[in-house]
C-alpha cells in the first residue's frame, strides 16, 4: 500500500470511479433504444493516428492564436446535413466550463470535429468519464486532451478553500491534490491538475486505458493561455 495520504486518496478515487461507471456502463447498455447506442458501424471521421489527430488539434490551435481561422470557410449547411444523422470527430477534449475557452474557436475546428465535455475544473468525475468513454469507444476519437487555462476560477477558489454559495465547494476535494503540489503556485496548481486528471482517465476507465495500450488513443494534458491563445501540451 502507498505510504502517501494523497495516494491513499487518489486510489480510493480511481476505485469509486471505477464501481461507479461499471454499473452505469451495464446499465445504459441494457436500455434499448437509448440514443446514445449508435450503429456499430461508425468510425473515426479520419484514418488518422493518434499522434496526427493531436497534431491536428495543435495546429488549429496555432492558426486561432496567429488569427488566421480556417473553420469559417467551411460551408455549414453541408457539415449540418453530413452530421444530421451521425458524429465522427476526431479528438475529444475535456475542457474548463470557463466562456473564455471556447474549445472548437481554439482549435480552430468546426461542427463535427471535436467531442467537447465540459465542468468547472476540468475535472473527471464519473458522468464525464462516461461520456469520454462513448467517445472513444462508440465515435472512434483518436486523441483525448484535457485541456486547463490560465487563470482559473476553480482551481484559486480551491487555494483559498473560503466559504463560497451553494455547492461551488463540491470541486474542493477534486483539486485538493494538484493544490498540494503546487507549492501555493497558482500557473503551477493548473498545470498538476491538467495531469492528475488526465492521469485519472488513464487509470480510471478500461475503455480508454485499453485504447491507450493498443495504439488507438493518446491521452495528454495541455494548459490554454487567455492572453496568447496558445495552447501549450506537458
Amino acid at each position: 500500500m502507498p505510504d502517501n495520504p494523497n495516494d491513499h486518496t487518489a486510489s480510493g478515487r480511481r476505485r469509486f470511479l471505477q464501481t461507479v461507471l461499471s454499473s452505469a456502463i451495464v446499465g445504459a447498455v441494457g436500455r434499448a433504444g437509448m440514443e446514445l447506442a449508435a450503429p456499430a458501424s461508425v468510425s473515426a471521421q479520419t484514418k488518422m493516428s493518434p499522434d496526427a489527430a493531436l497534431q491536428e488539434l495543435l495546429a488549429g490551435n496555432q492558426r486561432f492564436a496567429a488569427n488566421q481561422l480556417t473553420s469559417f470557410d467551411h460551408d455549414l449547411t453541408i457539415l449540418k446535413e453530413h452530421t444530421a444523422n451521425k458524429q465522427e470527430p476526431f479528438a475529444a477534449v475535456l475542457s474548463c466550463a470557463d466562456s473564455r475557452v471556447p474549445v472548437e474557436l481554439v482549435f480552430d475546428q468546426t461542427i463535427g470535429h471535436i467531442f467537447v465535455t465540459r465542468v468547472a475544473g476540468n475535472l473527471v468525475t464519473p458522468e464525464i468519464i462516461a461520456s469520454l468513454e462513448y467517445g472513444v469507444a462508440v465515435l472512434g476519437v483518436k486523441a483525448l486532451l484535457v485541456l486547463g487555462h490560465s487563470g482559473c476560477g476553480a482551481v484559486k477558489a480551491a487555494m483559498k478553500a473560503d466559504t463560497v454559495p451553494g455547492q461551488i465547494s463540491a470541486l474542493y476535494p477534486h483539486l485538493r491534490q494538484a493544490v498540494e503540489k503546487s507549492g501555493g503556485d497558482f500557473d503551477k496548481a493548473i498545470e498538476a491538475n491538467t495531469k492528475i486528471q488526465a492521469e485519472l482517465l488513464r487509470t480510471s476507465s478500461t475503455v480508454i486505458r485499453d485504447a491507450v495500450k493498443a495504439d488507438k488513443l493518446k491521452v495528454v494534458a495541455g494548459v490554454y493561455d487567455l492572453a496568447t491563445g496558445k495552447v501549450t501540451v506537458s
